[in-house]
């Protein structure tokens, strides 16, 4: 069950020559992979693409129409195996993921793929996931492309930009033999507008064709002495090509040319934000009428050398805006010009900050050092925008937060599956001490952060339990402990962690945490889901898969929440006398995706008058202590303080919040960790029988009751 749904959005692929698209600019890219005849798609879900693969689950009955394949990759490297299909055929083939990680994990079938070469057009969507709102490390997708001479596709973030992109990157694939990749940034995906459509065409050479008449062409085999004679060719042939191509089909973009005798050559993915701060700076329309001659790179590698003569010719300086680092553009520009004895300044990381994402502000303040060094007439400076204005008195007062705001560190959800399992293991530490903790990629990583402070190292999506396959020693009984995902499982872990743990002997425990989906990106289905799915085979079984390459000590807990049952089996593998590897399912679905999906059948119920029930949570203030140790040990969204009304007591209580979902958690924890009895759970009713008020209300008299009677001898103690 994905995050969201596109089955009504996909209706607008259907739409043909001439005709209006409106819509998100993930949905134009599949229209327009439609439109270039595209033969099958493949790829691995992952921020900011996700969504793309959602949308080609929607609309895969359109796609079957088209005849065009369609497949959930087991990972990047499946994905980018695929494209082998255009190797030795003319047909044109499309793969998606999340960069930089997910081409770190392709990289093999990449440079292989880049090596030999192919002959239908072969497309690398890649979502760029830099800057402070991203979970990965922050690298370049622009190196990989550069290492394998595959040309970089970065289109400026509007929907005919990108259509255009999609549709001339296969044919520059085609005409220079060489896989490309499109980079979309986050905004890009994202953004909403239109272009004008045209009919969604059935590729001229099928996959049936393809099967029945094979063919193959030894050369574009890597192996010696072809491998050698690919880079030859990767220089020769395909780099003057790719070049031309671009020319001739005026790929780049020129705004302004001969406006000023100094320009700028940026990113076509920084396109919009340069705009803006050239509007910001009274030097450009919102509509990008800029007063500064501006160079767009649409194809950020190769650049074409005649392009950048012809831009710098006559300029006394550039400003090349290029994000992160290294500066790879600045440094080949430095290098075209150089070579040419063109002595046009270059400006760039000098002028912009190194590395970061690049905001409005920051280009702002480094377009207008640049204007400023080459034309400060151009500049009014009575009207800068505020992030660039000379310091003054703030307009309003400062106040000071600081021990008034409580810091709260990313967390899981409220009714989070992956909760209890960490829960579970802080009790066991109480008892027999710390161990070594090696993460993976997904939800369970925030248990790195308060309240559960688990985790030592994460080395990548599955890698759980290879980071720790170092520290497998007969000199001490003490055993460590990884975690995985089922996403990250079933995309590298029973090969590269369960597999490695069996085949080297291993002493040590993993825990795989089978919430139903790949939650971290975006709850699509796996191998191991519960639920049914019409073109995908899924409840598979972790268990019998671990079984299957030699895990002899194998616990499943179905429901994590039952904190003691998953407190007892960890500690039972931590301390039993069974040798090898011991691996733990821990099952129960993710929340985010239950909720989904029970949420709107409960609301359908209860319009429809039918009797629900819902559990809630609470603490009674009478009792609780204020130790906060639920707090501690669950670390709840639902969980908070609240004043204590005891005159007699200063501390504040523990209090849940009216988010919460009834996993009882917080009461398991009371229980498990044998803290104060103040947790209660209530019943909501909604749609209520005779018998539920007739029940309540005789509840309530008893209540009542007795509440007047102990009221009555409070009060004669008092007296």
């Amino acid at each position: 069950m994905a995050e969201r749904f596109f089955k009504k959005e996909v209706q607008k692929l259907y739409l043909g020559q001439d005709q209006e698209f409106r819509g998100e600019g993930i949905l134009a890219v599949t229209k327009a992979l439609l439109q270039s005849g595209v033969s099958y798609v493949a790829g691995y879900q992952g921020a900011p693409i996700s969504h793309l693969m959602d949308v080609l689950t929607d609309a895969n009955s359109i796609l079957e129409e088209l005849g065009v394949h369609f497949e959930h990759s087991a990972s990047e490297a499946t994905a980018a195996a695929t494209l082998a299909a255009s190797v030795n055929y003319p047909l044109r083939g499309a793969i998606t993921f999340k960069s930089t990680v997910g081409t770190n994990v392709a990289s093999d079938a990449l440079a292989n793929l880049a090596s030999g070469g192919v002959m239908g057009g072969a497309l690398i969507i890649v979502g760029e996931d830099y800057g402070e709102g991203s979970s990965i490390m922050q690298e370049r997708s622009h190196a990989f492309a550069m290492k394998s001479q595959m040309w970089l596709l970065d289109p400026r973030p509007n929907l005919p930009s990108i259509v255009n992109a999609v549709e001339r990157g296969f044919a520059l694939s085609e005409a220079s033999n060489t896989p490309v990749m499109l980079e979309l940034r986050i905004r890009a995906c994202h953004v909403h507008g239109s272009f004008i459509a045209k009919d969604n065409v059935r590729p001229r050479f099928t996959l049936k064709d393809a099967i029945e008449n094979p063919s193959r062409d030894p050369n574009r085999i890597v192996l010696p002495p072809g491998s050698f004679l690919h880079e030859h060719e990767k220089i020769h042939k395909r780099w003057p090509c790719a070049q031309k191509f671009i020319q001739d089909n005026a790929l780049n973009e020129w705004f302004s040319e001969g406006a000023q005798d100094f320009g700028i050559i940026l990113q076509g993915g920084m396109y919009n934000t340069t705009v803006r701060a050239l509007e910001l700076l009274g030097l450009s329309s919102p509509f990008g009428d800029s007063k500064i001659p501006l160079y767009v790179l649409n194809v950020t590698y190769p650049l074409v050398d005649d392009e950048i003569k012809r831009f710098c010719i006559g300029k006394r300086g550039v400003l090349v805006i290029e994000e992160g680092q290294p500066d790879f553009i600045e440094q080949n520009v430095n290098s075209i010009l150089r070579k040419a004895d063109v002595q046009t300044k270059v400006h760039g990381k000098g002028m912009l900050p190194m590395a970061g994402e690049y905001t409005a502000a920051a280009v702002i303040r480094g377009v207008l050092k640049f204007v400023e060094q080459f034309a400060a007439q151009l500049i009014n400076r009575e009207r800068l925008p505020a992030v660039v204005r000379p310091p003054s008195a703030p307009l309003l007062p400062v106040v000071n937060v600081d021990g008034q705001v409580h810091a709260r560190p990313p967390s899981f959800c409220t009714g989070c599956p992956e909760r209890p399992i960490f829960t579970a293991m802080k009790l066991v530490e109480r008892e027999l001490g710390p161990h070594h903790v090696a993460c993976d990629i997904g939800c369970h990583l925030f248990s790195t952060l308060p309240p559960f402070n688990i985790g030592a190292t994460t080395m990548g999506y599955g890698l759980g339990w290879a980071s720790a396959a170092a520290l497998n020693t007969k000199e001490t009984n003490r055993r460590t402990i990884s975690f995985m995902g089922d996403g990250g499982f079933w995309h590298n872990g029973l090969t590269s962690g369960v597999g490695n743990a069996v085949f080297n002997q291993s002493d040590n425990i993993l825990v795989v945490v089978d919430n139903s989906y790949t939650a971290a990106t975006g709850g699509q289905d796996i191998l191991s889901s519960a639920a049914n799915n019409p073109i995908r085979t899924t409840k598979l079984s972790i268990a019998d898969a671990v079984r299957g390459v030699g895990v002899k000590w194998v616990k499943t807990i179905t429901r994590t929440y039952d904190l003691e049952a998953m407190r007892d089996v960890l500690k039972e593998a931590l301390t039993t006398k069974t040798k090898g590897p011991k691996v733990i399912v821990a099952q129960s679905e993710c929340s985010l995706n239950k909720q989904r999906r029970v949420k709107p059948l409960m609301n359908m119920l209860e319009k429809e008058g039918k009797r629900l029930v819902r559990e809630k949570f609470g603490v009674d203030p009478d009792t609780c202590t204020g130790d906060h140790s639920c707090i501690r040990l669950s670390g709840c969204p639902s969980l908070s303080i609240a004043p204590n009304r005891d005159p007699l007591r200063k501390d504040p209580v523990a209090t849940v919040l009216e988010s919460c979902i009834g996993c009882g958690l917080c009461g398991e924890v009371a229980h498990a960790a044998r803290l104060c009895p103040s947790f209660y759970r209530a019943e909501i009713i909604s749609n209520p029988t005779k018998w539920d008020v007739l029940r309540a209300r005789v509840r309530a008299a008893v209540i009542g009751f007795l509440q007047r009677r102990a009221n009555r001898r409070l009060a004669e103690i008092i007296a």
